[in-house]
């Protein structure tokens, strides 16, 4: 048991209610926060101490004691209502320190972060102020595997491999892959997935830096900066060694049109170069806003002059400038690589240079890191450079913070912008879509506990109606996690969620509706074919056919088989098909009342008047046996069921 002598104290437990989240389970949350115990400073009133639980999906609350006003009472724990809480209670505001054995808890309930690899001090800060920090640098895999059991978070930059066997290691603790920069082909991203392990990137923070660095490379090469410089130190004066080619004039064909990429494009528009780009996911529209034109892979490599690489390194893009590449360039073309080093056959390179179809390239980064005994380092054509693209003081810095941020968000349970390997939504559409989102988990835990018998689920049809075209990924995984969590004994999160329905043989088909209506989604309906259903009136046409929406910000079942509802989609409950009559509200919330059951809400749906009608009722607490038992025997009620949200 622990007490909480001060304000600070209890300010202190509020710092940390989602860093439970990676580590418990609801149960073990619950454990835990039922052992704390506010005991006021005057030992009198002990015996009027206040319990401090949590609920799921909710902010914890505090169950206050008699001597509390009733207006206190249930108040979400936030800072204002604790100050008032603390006043009531007569806790001292003035106590800066912790007690032990609260400082104790604290520590052991911070998730572990660790970071494997050299951070900006301002991102070290951020993620210190959230959870236990760990700084372990050049662990060897051995090293690594041994130490992520106790994880929780993993950040890295580009020299750590977060293979299968690390995920392995992490025994299912491991919740969030950092990686500290754009690339993330050091992690294993189908691991991942599979383990239920996050991977979020810092895609933006050095955008700029990666790309001044590409101009400066081009540029330095143009002129032979470097081979000059190093002339010099020798003691020699070599001009006419040395000269360059203009730049003004000359085509650039940039490889991979995205934030750096187009960013490169600008610069390089400044300088007066002609820009082609080559990105098929890229938008013309965007191309075409700064001066570039998108063209096909061959058209850019046998008619650029200068070549900059901007490309991710994948399956398709491995090795994709190798020796069949080389041989469509123009003689004399020149390479510039602030990309991924396994985007080039570097053997194939060496040869070009060779050969002078390649009349020089400036690389920054290479197919192993430091490259060992290589040739095509030491050739008098080629300017490298130790993977410098962020190396700036101010990309380093926001690289740490956009990092840090994105880390603690994912364990704090939030959507991620920069998620790698789950539905990705732009920042600015996340707040706008977060209602939608647990409303598409919700229908998926009703829909779900409607199905009866023993042949199990295997297609399921979602249909969106909105008055735009709209990415739904991000809406069937929350769908599909609603479904699998409460059937499964899996750990089902956002990431693993479709590979996790996919294993299980689950199919899921998507239909869009365009509607007219003003907000983001106007409905979303689950349809669950081939089962039976515990509440035969949630069947239409053979299925099992739940509809919900937004209402006030907040999810709104709106039809539950052929008859249409209006109730929040909060909390527990209880559906019931009765006949059309006068009394029957009360007399289900009269059987509620007795049993101490609250009811917060109450909607009936119906076709026509004295007919078949559906009551929704929605309840704090969940009701025992006997009082379900007596709902189902009042007379005009046909059948029901409960459903546990």
């Amino acid at each position: 048991m622990v007490s909480l002598n001060s304000t600070n104290e209890l300010i202190e437990i509020m710092k940390y209610p989602c860093s439970f989240a990676p580590r418990f389970s609801k149960e073990t949350k619950q454990n835990y926060y039922s052992n704390f115990t506010m005991i006021t400073s005057s030992s009198s009133s002990s015996s009027s101490c206040s319990r401090l639980i949590t609920q799921p999906h909710t902010n914890y609350t505090l169950k206050l004691p008699k001597l509390c006003p009733q207006s206190l009472k249930y108040k979400p724990l936030t800072i204002t209502n604790v100050l008032k809480i603390a006043d009531t209670l007569n806790l001292s505001s003035t106590t800066t320190t912790t007690s032990p054995d609260l400082q104790s808890l604290l520590n052991t309930s911070k998730p572990t972060i660790l970071v494997s690899e050299k951070l900006g001090d301002a991102g070290l800060e951020l993620l210190r102020s959230f959870g236990n920090l760990e700084c372990c640098y050049n662990l060897s895999p051995d090293e690594l595997c041994s130490k992520i059991s106790t994880c929780d978070a993993l950040i890295v930059r580009s020299g750590t491999k977060v293979n299968r066997q690390v995920f392995e290691a992490a025994k299912g603790r491991l919740k969030v892959v950092g990686r500290a920069g754009v690339g993330i082909d050091n992690v294993d991203l189908q691991a991942a997935t599979e383990f239920g392990c996050l991977v979020v990137n810092a895609p933006t923070a050095n955008t700029i830096a990666a790309a001044e660095h590409g101009i400066a490379l081009l540029a330095s090469m143009a002129r032979n900066i470097a081979q000059a410089d190093a002339s010099m130190k020798a003691g020699k004066w070599q001009r006419s060694k040395y000269v360059g080619v203009s730049m003004v004039g000359k085509t650039l064909a940039i490889m991979g049109f995205g934030k750096v990429g187009s960013e490169v494009a600008r610069r390089a528009k400044g300088l007066g170069m002609h820009v082609i780009a080559h990105d098929p996911y890229a938008p013309a529209d965007r191309a075409r806003a700064i001066g570039v034109e998108l063209v096909s892979f061959d058209e850019a490599v046998t008619t650029a002059d200068f070549v900059s690489l901007h490309m991710p390194l994948t399956p398709a893009t491995s090795k994709v400038f190798n020796d069949t590449t080389f041989a469509k360039m123009k003689k004399g073309v020149r390479i510039i690589n602030v990309a991924r080093g396994g985007v080039i056959d570097e053997d194939a390179l060496l040869r070009a240079l060779d050969n002078g179809i390649v009349a020089q390239a400036a690389l920054d980064v290479f197919c192993e890191e430091p490259p060992k005994d290589s040739k095509l380092v030491q050739h008098e054509n080629v300017t490298a450079t130790p993977h410098l693209g962020a190396s700036t003081k101010e990309a380093q810095e926001g690289v740490a913070v956009e990092i840090a941020e994105a880390v603690v968000g994912a364990l704090q349970g939030e959507l991620s912008a920069t998620a790698v390997n789950a539905p990705m939504v732009p920042p600015e559409v996340l707040s706008e879509l977060a209602p939608y989102v647990t409303l598409a988990e919700k229908l998926g835990r009703l829909a779900v506990q409607l199905v009866s018998g023993g042949s199990g689920i295997k297609s399921i049809k979602v249909v969106y109606r909105s008055a735009e075209d709209l990415d739904t990924r991000l809406l069937r995984a929350m769908i599909t996690k609603g479904i699998i969590e409460p059937i499964s004994d899996s750990i089902i999160n956002l990431v693993n969620a479709d590979f996790v329905a996919k294993q299980k043989g689950l199919v899921i088909s998507e239909e869009r509706v365009f509607v007219d209506s003003t907000l983001p989604v106007d409905s979303i309906q689950l349809r669950i074919s081939n089962v039976g259903s515990k509440f035969e009136s949630a069947l239409e046409n053979d299925e099992i056919s739940v509809e919900g929406r937004v209402k006030y910000g907040k999810p709104h079942l709106s039809r539950v088989g052929s008859f249409e509802v209006d109730v929040s989609l909060e909390g527990n409950l209880i559906l019931c098909r009765q006949v059309d009559q006068p009394g029957m509200i009360g007399k289900v919330g009269g059987i509620l009342g007795e049993s101490n059951v609250n009811v917060s809400f109450m909607s009936v749906g119906r076709k026509v008047r004295r007919k078949k009608a559906i009551m929704a009722i929605g309840v704090d607490e969940e009701p025992d046996k006997d009082t379900l038992n007596k709902i189902g025997h009042v007379p005009a009620v046909e059948e029901f069921v409960f459903l546990d949200l």
